[in-house]
């Protein structure tokens, strides 16, 4: 019988793509709860790992692991972003807790715990499903009634540029497509090459760099979709597609509730740095939202733009970022004060995002996608 999220993924907005699967965090949480299997996985990760083989994880060491965390939550690689580095370096902390050079074995598969059974939490809420893209939805799209309105409304956001070529315009108006069109990202490295580029080519190279007109535009577009629908039934792409909405229901439901609140922030308050008189940086706040951001069904900070930018404003509303030293109530109550501002930002204009990823490795219906290994390549909005 199908789970709901499975069902949901089939009927949505009618995509005839093929799920190749649903994964909801179940087989994630499956391999940590099995203890025996939980533990080989460990031994053989942190053997893989431990390179001088003294036993015990290096800060080093350990980096290919949190590599391998951040692309598995489809973060982008380490030096991309100073939003992606910040949360590189909280996983890290997280095994060392800021302060170890190295860390032993029992240590290790703690931490590896709590990161995967965080992440499988994360995907029972928003899990991810995997599309076999194959031309079927393009097609269809292409000989609908919707096809001509939308491409004229293309066209007309596109020639307001400075006399734009038509190959311009055909690549940007690719661009514009989504995954409910039947149209894998066309930003992607792969797709770019083995589908968009050799469909170009069939294409006339001297009309492709006159200046584009809407006639000539509309006729070639049309052409060029339909050589992509060829190339994607011979070549299919499989993409990570997620939908997410942040209204701020998360941080309502959680801040209703006093007693997981207060376990939450004594929890985040004993983890970070103290000062004299059992004080702490402002700084230290943004990692705590961090850490409380799953149980606010937030998105990490440095994830989604929109959301890191109504995190900002709360901070600077908050006056948290001018790196002043605070003690626990003090940090405690400014920690609750930006969580209801947020929420109620995100209750007035709730954020939605939806990301599609090709995924570059071999898929199976059965699952090849391990916890430690990345999943799908950097989110394309």
């Amino acid at each position: 019988m199908e789970q709901p999220q499975q069902q949901q993924a089939r009927g949505q907005q009618g995509r005839r793509n093929s799920v190749v699967q649903v994964v909801d965090g179940s087989e994630i949480r499956a391999l940590v709860e099995n203890k025996e299997s939980f533990a080989k996985f460990v031994d053989d990760r942190f053997r893989k790992l431990d390179k001088d083989g003294d036993g015990r994880l290096s800060v080093k060491e350990l980096q290919p692991a949190v590599a391998d965390l951040g692309a598995a939550i489809g973060l982008p690689a380490r030096g991309s972003s100073p939003q992606a580095d910040h949360i590189y370096s909280e996983v890290l902390n997280e095994f060392t807790h800021g302060k170890r050079d190295s860390v032993s074995k029992s240590e290790f598969q703690r931490v590896l715990s709590d990161i995967l059974l965080g992440m499988a939490a994360g995907l029972k809420r928003d899990p991810i499903v995997i599309l076999r893209i194959n031309g079927e939805d393009l097609n269809e799209f292409l000989e609908s009634p919707r096809y001509e309105p939308e491409a004229v409304a293309l066209f007309s956001q596109l020639e307001s540029a400075n006399n734009p070529s038509l190959r311009q315009c055909l690549l940007a108006g690719l661009q514009q497509l989504t995954v409910d069109h039947g149209m894998p990202p066309a930003s992607d490295s792969w797709v770019v090459e083995n589908i968009i580029e050799p469909a170009l080519q069939e294409l006339r190279a001297d009309q492709l760099d006159q200046p584009a007109s809407q006639d000539a535009f509309f006729q070639e577009f049309k052409k060029l979709l339909g050589i992509v629908i060829q190339r994607l039934q011979q070549h299919p792409v499989i993409v990570a597609h997620t939908e997410n909405t942040f209204d701020g229901s998360g941080i309502r439901k959680l801040l209703s509730n006093k007693f997981e609140v207060d376990k939450l922030l004594d929890s985040v308050w004993k983890d970070v740095p103290k000062e004299h008189k059992e004080k702490t940086s402002k700084k230290y706040i943004r990692v705590a939202l961090d850490r409380m951001a799953d149980s606010a069904c937030l998105p990490p900070y440095g994830a989604v733009d929109q959301v890191d930018a109504v995190v900002n404003e709360a901070f600077k509303m908050a006056k948290a970022d001018d790196g002043k030293a605070v003690d626990e109530a003090e940090f405690k109550k400014l920690l609750t004060e930006i969580l209801g501002a947020i929420m109620l930002q995100l209750d007035g204009n709730p954020i939605s995002v939806s990301t599609n990823s090709v995924v570059h490795e071999p898929m199976s219906t059965s699952s090849s996608l391990s916890p430690l290994s990345p999943m799908v390549s950097s989110p394309s909005e």
